[in-house]
């Protein structure tokens, strides 16, 4: 949807690979780029032709002056069509969801709408809350992503395992019983978890410990691509506060996604129970905290404080949905960092 809106809108030579016509032009992957040697091409959901990875190892070494941009539904790695990873030979870019801050150009500033509806622009800008729209776009992605490129032939208990996923957003998730609701095994749930994350239709934030005693050490939380889908799972056509803070905090990890080069995000939390939603390592001597709350009122500094008694270097941000304009305040010693929702991203770019 968004990036096929964006690679046609760019000065290139656009081709969708979903047309039989395209995918009989690239099946001679060295005709067609002696026709467009020098060019940049568009190969839109390029997963739908033959040895994928093929045509775009052969463009960067034998036409290093062809640039081709490559869209999918999935990562280039991630399928059975994809043979080789292409490594040196590829950047990867993640297309997150309408951020926070994009909003605005869409005419909207109204949080709860976003959080509601999600960020993929027909159901963000559609005139009505549309539950249509969130079943239809995962029937598409089981027929398009997950039965064609892994093979996976039954399309319940996978959706099953997907829908478990994103109504438990920001919480572990245990494969047995993942399995047992689905009415599968615990190895086929984790093979599709595993698919999930490939897709990127999840994202597992592992834990922070350098303590093994004390810190919880292997159990991700899992979150959901986007907050429209995990309210739909959950059968939400409104949204209450108390509802609100879980999505903030997806939203909060969406930003981090969207940051330029490679961010390590985890989360901390201890055996007693103290945790802090997210953690990033920066250097060995500096490791940034964010903690995500609906209301700025609802904020307690003791976890982060117990934090800091043993990793003392680093930022604490507290991102808000009810804060005006970003300001510092310190709590028993400690500098935080209140932060709009809305400023939250250029806030990192700022200060990372």
């Amino acid at each position: 949807m968004g990036k096929t809106h964006l690679s046609r809108s760019i000065d290139a030579k656009y081709f969708n690979c979903d047309l039989p016509s395209t995918q009989k032009a690239i099946a001679e992957p060295e005709v067609f780029l002696r026709q467009y040697r020098g060019k940049t091409l568009v190969l839109d959901e390029i997963h739908q032709i033959d040895r994928p990875e093929l045509i775009l190892k052969i463009a960067a070494d034998e036409f290093p002056g062809t640039r081709i941009l490559a869209t999918g539904s999935s990562t280039l790695s991630a399928g059975k069509k994809f043979r080789d990873t292409l490594t040196d030979r590829k950047r990867t870019i993640h297309l997150v969801p309408l951020l926070p801050e994009e909003c605005h150009a869409f005419g909207s500033s109204d949080l709860r709408h976003r959080l509601l509806r999600g960020g993929l622009p027909p159901a963000f800008l559609s005139a009505k809350h549309d539950a249509e729209f969130y079943a239809e776009w995962l029937d598409s992605f089981f027929a398009r992503d997950i039965q064609e490129l892994f093979s996976v032939e039954k399309r319940t208990p996978f959706l099953k395992v997907l829908e478990l996923a994103l109504a438990g957003n920001g919480t572990p998730l245990d494969p047995t019983r993942v399995g047992q609701a689905a009415g599968v095994s615990r190895p086929t749930a984790t093979r599709y978890l595993d698919i999930l994350e490939a897709t990127k239709a999840i994202t597992p934030v592992r834990p922070f410990a350098k303590n093994a005693t004390s810190e919880i050490i292997s159990q991700p939380r899992i979150y959901g691509f986007d907050t429209g889908f995990c309210a739909y799972v959950q059968g939400w056509d409104s949204l209450h506060t108390s509802e609100c803070g879980a999505l903030l905090e997806n939203l909060t990890l969406e930003t981090l996604q969207s940051l330029p080069g490679q961010v390590d995000i985890r989360y901390w939390r201890t055996k007693q129970g103290r945790e802090i939603d997210f953690v990033l390592p920066a250097t060995r001597d500096r490791t940034h905290t964010i903690e995500c709350k609906w209301s700025h009122a609802a904020f307690s500094p003791d976890h982060v404080l117990a934090f800091r008694k043993d990793y003392p270097g680093g930022k604490n941000w507290v991102v808000c949905s009810d804060v005006a304009k970003s300001y510092d305040r310190a709590i028993k010693g400690t500098a935080f960092r209140f932060v709009s929702i809305w400023e939250f991203r250029q806030e990192l770019i700022s200060n990372l």
